[in-house]
């Protein structure tokens, strides 16, 4: 099993990464996945700071990157970041609903890859 780093056993550089994901998230604690990385305080660091920028207003409103980052984590297998980003993307207002749909573009999406793959489809000049 997975060493966790509770922040009454971290380090000051990790109590530091903590604090800011608990401020930037407006949470009492962090969750396993950063205690999980913080047995590596360099590696928990670098991807607080890359998951903040990435995820930071921009282009996309922030439903549609946390609805990304589930289908990207249903695609990939993790049902740790499933369950983390369907519960994020929840709380930026994700309805059953819209939930459903994106189930099932994930879906179709598995299928037709599969098809095309196995099938060995040429890309459509008009694709390129």
């Amino acid at each position: 099993m997975t060493r966790l780093i509770e922040y009454a056993d971290a380090s000051p550089e990790v109590r530091a990464v903590y604090d800011d994901i608990k401020a930037a998230r407006g949470v009492a604690d962090v969750n396993n996945f950063w205690k999980a990385l913080a047995v590596h305080p360099p590696t928990l660091a670098r991807t607080w700071e890359s998951l903040r920028r990435v995820m930071a207003p921009g282009a996309l409103d922030p439903l549609v990157k946390e609805m990304l980052y589930l289908a990207a984590s249903a695609a990939a297998g993790c049902a740790y970041c499933v369950a983390s980003h369907t519960a994020a993307a929840r709380a930026k207002g994700m309805t059953e609903e819209m939930h459903g749909e994106l189930l099932a573009i994930l879906g179709m999406a598995a299928e037709t890859n599969r098809l095309a793959e196995a099938l060995r489809v040429p890309v459509d000049p008009a694709f390129e």
